[in-house]
């Protein structure tokens, strides 16, 4: 069994698993605690039900405030780095699992729902000029396929590179989004 950080970390991964991969009604605090190698009682002390820990999956609050963290002169290349870092350090992605959410069933809505609102909108509302919602989601669409490359392409050039090096070559395009400029 993993330390208090350690458990909480490896219920929220299993849980995220869980939640984008069966319907709400098949995901058991059982089946989350054995994937994440801890006791279900231990999931109930760090989030009372499993109503509750869907509700801190379906959470991106955190994750919109740790990637807009920055002037907006300087957000995409922040962006970037804080997505990369975060992959690399936590071996988890702010964002990707709303991926998952493209299927049927209330709670894939939920999700949707709140990445649009948390994430999206959060972005849209740092933006000025012409075409915000546009822009806004075209800039989460830009960490979505970074965060997906990170995911899958674990050995080659963008594993090899550093985080600035990946910001050095994507930042630009995400910077030029955030400006409204071509």
């Amino acid at each position: 069994m993993t330390g208090a950080d350690g458990g909480r970390a490896a219920i929220l991964r299993a849980a995220r698993l869980a939640f984008v991969k069966q319907p709400y009604g098949s995901v058991t605090l059982r089946g989350i605690a054995a994937d994440a190698g801890v006791s279900a009682s231990l999931i109930v002390k760090h989030f009372g039900s499993k109503e509750l820990l869907f509700d801190v999956v379906a959470d991106f609050s955190e994750a919109a405030a740790a990637l807009l963290d920055a002037p907006d002169a300087e957000l995409g290349r922040h962006a970037v780095l804080t997505l990369v870092r975060s992959r690399r350090e936590n071996n988890a992605d702010l964002l990707l699992r709303v991926v998952f959410a493209l299927g049927d069933g209330d709670e894939r809505k939920l999700l949707r729902e709140r990445f649009h609102d948390q994430v999206v909108r959060q972005f849209a509302s740092r933006l000025t000029g012409s075409s915000v919602d546009l822009r806004a989601e075209l800039v989460v669409a830009h960490l979505l396929g970074l965060g997906a490359v990170l995911a899958v392409e674990r050995e080659g050039a963008t594993a090899a590179t550093t985080p600035e090096g990946i910001a050095d070559l994507y930042a630009p395009s995400l910077q030029a989004l955030v400006d409204g400029t071509r």
